[in-house]
């Protein structure tokens, strides 16, 4: 592994999570430098055995969020486990967790504000379904719950149709990603006062910010929004339409001349002057008029020619890829976003990769997800200066969990693609 030169480099983590949120967290930190310790319990963070797909012993869900980090297997059940914590969390700078609020301290009978006292300068950090606050705060949640709460999942999906989740779990990310910026912004505020600070991030908080102009439509007029479908409820002329060879595309003509370029490209070019269609507010307002014509011209052609002819008049436009072609689109490749991880046991995996991107600090190499409690000795050692002896006790004990990884032959890659 090359020198961490990334702009967390010297930044230590406690990576109390598990599943989604916090792993996407702690994983993005990891990327930008930070070292994470990663704690699980003697069965391991529960993501390892999400099926279908595996490398090894561990699923490619989990795969997907762990690179750059070290496992630390601890029972934390058992009061020299707890402890082992406590004295883990004193040498760190940050500690992140998602378990419900109370958990952690029925765990370890001590509290973050008691942690924090004890450690003025420590960023604590908790992910959770609705915040450590309000009349939610001990329910339990999970992505699709928030998606549903937070009336996002009410706006996806076809008119007169039921409600559809995301297709990516947009609650956990969300989640993760603000958690980061939270943690981010923590650092930067203890860099000028010398002080720790509590982030509260809760899952439905996350979702109801994503509303965004929608929410502020319904501030505004009281109307409620229902699915919007594959379009915009603003913008009549951006939205998906179906070509002739079957596949999808969508167009964004947002502005006058896109609309015209539109018009060109499709050959309708007596829709310019239309008095129906001469502005966007009249084609909003004749917009169940305006897409039969559209749809009509769209299935006369393939979706690579009206790509071809639509980008020629700068009409911004783009095919619904299925997965499969965007792992091979040259665009994903030229910006590494996707990465061949490979462990030095012979496990190997590919994974989507980290969007920031840092011209004078970017991470060029990263290291495989850790296998259950693989760095426990070295972290036992390092950061809490154990002895051998002390540590092979723990061990022995069940305190402590120590994997030894043998190595094993690689697994094809179109196995091990995620």
């Amino acid at each position: 592994m090359q020198e961490n030169t990334g702009p967390l480099a010297g930044i230590r983590i406690v990576d109390l999570t598990q599943f989604l949120s916090g792993p996407f967290c702690t994983q993005i930190l990891a990327d930008l430098g930070a070292e994470i310790i990663k704690i699980e319990a003697p069965q391991g963070d529960l993501a390892r055995h999400i099926p279908p797909y595996f490398v090894a012993d561990d699923s490619a869900y989990y795969l997907s969020v762990n690179r750059n980090k070290r496992s630390l297997g601890l029972d934390l059940k058992t009061k020299e486990g707890a402890a082992l914590l406590r004295q883990m969390i004193d040498k760190c700078d940050v500690v992140i967790e998602n378990f419900r609020p109370g958990v952690l301290e029925r765990l370890l009978g001590v509290t973050e504000a008691e942690l924090r006292g004890a450690k003025p300068e420590l960023i604590w950090c908790s992910i959770s379904g609705f915040g450590q606050t309000g009349p939610y705060r001990d329910k339990p949640a999970y992505d699709m719950i928030v998606q549903a709460l937070s009336g996002g999942m009410s706006l996806t999906g076809e008119p007169g149709r039921a409600a559809v989740r995301a297709g990516i779990p947009i609650g956990d990310l969300a989640a993760g990603m603000y958690a980061v910026m939270g943690v981010l912004a923590a650092l930067v505020r203890r860099g000028s006062n010398g002080r720790g600070n509590s982030v509260d991030i809760s899952m439905l908080d996350c979702q109801a910010a994503l509303l965004c102009y929608q929410a502020a439509y319904h501030l505004h007029s009281g109307n409620v929004p229902g699915r919007q479908g594959s379009g915009h409820d603003s913008i009549p002329t951006y939205r998906s339409f179906a070509a002739g060879d079957g596949r999808e595309i969508v167009i964004t003509a947002n502005t006058e001349r896109m609309w015209q370029g539109l018009c060109e490209a499709l050959e309708l070019h007596r829709l310019i002057d239309d008095p129906r269609f001469t502005t966007n507010k009249l084609r909003y307002a004749n917009r169940f008029e305006l897409w039969p014509i559209l749809e009509d011209a769209f299935l006369t052609k393939s979706a690579d020619y009206w790509v071809e002819a639509l980008e020629r008049k700068e009409v911004p436009v783009g095919v619904v890829n299925t997965l499969d072609r965007v792992v091979a689109d040259p665009q994903i490749a030229s910006r590494e976003m996707v990465l061949e991880i490979d462990a030095t046991d012979g496990r190997a995996t590919r994974v989507m990769g980290n969007p920031i991107k840092l011209r004078e600090d970017e991470r060029h190499e990263h290291s495989y997800p850790p296998a259950l409690g693989e760095d426990s000795v070295e972290i036992l050692e390092e950061v809490l200066g154990l002895k051998a002896s002390e540590i092979g006790g723990l061990i022995d004990k069940g305190v402590v969990l120590a994997q030894t990884r043998k190595p094993e032959p690689a697994l094809p890659r179109a196995l091990n693609a995620v």
